[in-house]
This record gives structure tokens, sequence and C-alpha cells, in this order.
């Protein structure tokens, strides 16, 4: 079987790849701009996908592909342009996606595939991972372009990574390390889950070859619901860190000051991430097996060899931000004690 991965060396498809490896008369290509190397035994096919008229003939040239698996499609051009170039030259065609393109808030929980995809404009990434979609699914032929679509949520594995409220997590890391405050948006309830590449990847050679799953797309997600307080509390744990201590700041309130650093919590961290795998357990035996606890030690015994925790640099707006909200605070509760006592 001959199996082309747009992508192949990141996040998710590094695990694909190397499960994709374990299997026997496997062809493995990868499609990419030769900014990371491939493991021995891929061919790799060097090129930008957003040149379409080059990436197009590319594929021509490189012949037919059992399968296609397009883990860097994140705008309608692009997906124009794969349709165009493996329509009728393609036994199967799977997109990588994102839980993103769903409604916010939700209109019911946990979310299933046939939940409202209403991504809002102003969150470009969902937006245009739904518009992608749509085209995908107008273009789906059973016999000329079989199209498959995955929706993972957080995925996380290798050197990345454990996703903050603001700014970066490997930072937010560092800051347990030495003790610092660290900024967790809202009260700390909002529910998220984050599910390890190699369980995510499973579901993706799964579905190679599969007819079940011609047509259809899948949320294959996480399992173990936490707390962002928890999650991150989980973090610490691990990292041999203090006891946090965890600063509350409300999530309306950071998109207003930093609409920049904090544009995922606001479309994304705030609301439940809660989504129903039932459909990719049953089509694809999709199954959780690693629990966020041991997944996030794998990650950070990986930084931790290449020192990245402790080069972080700076954020000088993080501890900015904390010492406006710690004055803010103090200013009102004076302010409500004065006019307590009139």
């Amino acid at each position: 079987m001959r199996v082309l991965i747009i992508g192949g060396t990141g996040n998710i498809s590094t695990a694909i790849t190397e499960q994709l490896m374990e299997q026997a008369e496997m062809e493995i290509v990868h499609y990419n701009r030769g900014n990371r190397e491939s493991p021995d035994g891929v061919q790799t096919i060097i090129g930008d996908r957003r040149d379409f008229i080059s990436f197009e003939q590319q594929m021509k040239t490189a012949g037919y592909f059992d399968c296609v698996i397009d883990m860097i499609g994140f705008l309608p051009d692009e997906v124009e342009s794969a349709i165009r170039a493996f329509k009728g030259k393609v036994g199967q065609y799977i997109f990588c996606s994102t839980v993103d393109v769903y409604t916010k808030q939700a209109d019911y929980y946990p979310i299933d595939e046939k939940h409202s995809r209403k991504a809002l404009p102003s969150f470009a990434y969902g937006y245009n991972k739904m518009l992608c979609e749509e085209l995908l699914l107008a273009a789906h032929d059973p016999q000329t372009f079989a199209v498959t679509i995955f929706r993972p949520a957080q995925t996380y594995g290798g050197t990345g990574f454990a996703v903050a409220s603001l700014g970066d997590g490997t930072y937010q890391m560092k800051r347990l390390r030495q003790g610092h405050r660290i900024i967790i948006h809202g009260d700390g309830t909002s529910i998220w889950a984050a599910c390890h590449r190699s369980d995510v990847a499973r579901a993706f050679i799964q579905a190679i070859g599969n007819p079940r799953v011609s047509g259809k797309a899948y949320n294959v997600t996480a399992e173990e619901w936490m707390t962002y307080d928890r999650y991150w509390r989980i973090v610490a744990e691990v990292l041999g860190a203090p006891e946090p201590h965890i600063v509350h700041i409300p999530t309306d309130l950071l998109g207003s000051l930093l609409p920049n650093r904090a544009e995922w919590c606001v479309e994304n961290f705030q609301h439940p991430n809660i989504f129903d795998n039932t459909a990719a357990r049953n089509d694809l035996g999709f199954s959780y097996t690693i629990p966020w606890s041991q997944g996030i030690q794998a990650v950070i015994r990986l930084l931790d060899e290449n020192g990245a925790i402790d080069c972080q640099v700076e954020q000088p707006y993080y501890d900015s931000l904390l010492e406006a909200w710690e004055e803010a605070n103090l200013t009102m509760k004076r302010q409500m004690q004065d006019m307590d006592s009139l």
C-alpha cells in the first residue's frame, strides 16, 4: 500500500508515520518543505503546497496513492488545490480537521459529529477548517474521491505541549518550577482534556482502507476530563514543582487586554471540551489509553533532556499583568469598603 502524508513531521503525523512503519508492505511518502528530516525509509517530496501549480504537478508526477493523509490543510484554497490534484487519482483522502469547527457555546454535551458547525470568522483557525470540511464533503465521491475527516482536540506528545491560558505552556512550566504565580482563565473550572498523539494516530491508521469511514467525520479526543486548574496541578506534580499559586483572571478581560496572546483562550479554552468518541470507537476501534499524568511526564522528560524548560525566555507582560490585576483588586476593595461605610 502506498500512503502519502502531506506534512508528515508534525505532532500527530510523526506518530502516524511511526505506526505506519511498523506495518509490512507499506510505502510511505511525505510531502513538505524539507525543514525537518523524515525517518529512514520514508521518501520525501519537497515542495510548497501553497504553490498550487507546482504542487499539483508534483502530485501528478508522483503517481497513484492508495491513501493521502492531509495534515496541513488549513485554508479553503489549499483544499481546492488538493481536490484538483487527487480527485480520480487516489484511493482515499483523509483530512485532519479540528473540534474547533463546532459551535461555541455548545448546544449539548458531549459534542458528537452531528453537532452544529458554526465556527465564527473571528477565530480564523476553526472557521477556515470548517470551510475546508464543506469543500471536501461536497467533493466526496466513493469512487473517485472518498473523503474521511478527523476532528482532534488538544493532541500532544514528543516535546509538546501543555496548553496555557495565556502565552506559552513551556514558559508556564518554568514559572511553576520557580514557584511563581501562574494565570488561569475564569475561575479555573472550565473542562479540558488532552489526548496523546499515539492514541489519535491509531485512529488515522485504522481508517486506511476501511470502507466504513467513507464520507464520514470522527471526533478523536481525550476522555479524561479535568478542570483547567486540575490539568495544571497535574503538570506541577509531574514537574516536581511546589504547590502552584494560581491566579484566576476573567477570560473576557484577558481577551480585551491581550487579544493576540489570549485568542485561543477566548475562542476555545473557556468552553467545556467534552466530546463523544462513540463513532470512532465503533468504526475505528479508537480508545483513550494514555492518561494525562503519564503522557505529560514523557513530554517533560524530553523537554528536560533538551533544557527546553529552563532556557525559556522571560515574558515581562506576564508579571506586568499579574501586578495590574492585583492593584485593580486592591483598588476595588478599597472603593467597596468606602461605600460600605457610608
